[in-house]
């Protein structure tokens, strides 16, 4: 229970506060109450009016608004370079006429275009005339890959395919399965993405922009095996 005032006996602040929040008129019979107001400004000790106080609170309020606007500025870029980024992905790799063109286009295009530190693909049941991407994987690969219903995103906890990468060992992997005609659908394939930072893919990051990934690569991928 709030404090009463000196003098008033059986009210409390709460039921002033009541009174003129239900009483809107009363301000203005009694606008010389407003002037004659002072409250602690928030910038330091000395008191401003109920006036000054409530610009201040406008300026924040103001203020707050423009950040989340250039929050959903800066977003809508970086969504912006995505999509081109993807659309210029996409492209080269449709443009690819012959398996290691295809291959290349998709694996070096990814590092590329996402500043991805390492990524490598693997197909089975293709005949790949010998190239080392389309040979090597084992059944339990297989067995794992078709398991994934979505791109598993998290640490890299001994997989398998963390030997198909180059470079720095892979803490954190991102393994997108390949389907012929997708969710659901036979896996032919396994597209790998890895980090040395433990924390660029996560288990509870959105795989939407990598399920993408994996529809495009299986998509152009699918023409590797006979009709």
């Amino acid at each position: 229970m709030s404090n009463t005032p000196d003098g008033v006996q059986g009210i409390t602040e709460d039921d002033i506060a009541d009174y003129l929040a239900n009483t809107p008129g009363f301000f203005e019979r009694h606008a010389e109450l407003l002037a004659a107001v002072h409250l602690p400004s928030p910038h330091g000790g000395r008191a401003v009016s109920l006036q000054e106080r409530q610009i201040d609170m406008l300026r924040e309020r103001i203020k707050s608004m423009e950040r989340r606007f250039m929050d959903m500025v800066r977003a809508g870029n970086d969504n912006a370079a995505i999509a081109r980024r993807m659309h210029g992905w996409t492209c080269d790799v449709m443009r690819a006429t012959d398996p290691d063109a295809l291959h290349d286009a998709v694996v070096d295009g990814l590092k590329e275009q996402f500043l991805i530190p390492s990524a490598a693909l693997r197909l089975w049941g293709v005949d790949g005339g010998g190239r080392p991407w389309t040979e090597g994987t084992d059944e339990d690969v297989h067995t794992f890959a078709a398991s994934l219903n979505l791109p598993y995103c998290g640490l890299n906890s001994g997989f398998a395919a963390a030997q198909w990468l180059g470079g720095a060992p892979a803490q954190s992997m991102a393994l997108i399965p390949l389907r012929r005609a997708g969710a659901g659908s036979a896996c032919f394939g396994l597209l790998v993405l890895g980090s040395p930072d433990a924390l660029r893919y996560q288990a509870d990051m959105g795989t939407e922009f990598l399920e993408q990934l994996g529809d495009i690569t299986s998509a152009a991928l699918v023409r590797l095996f006979p009709r």
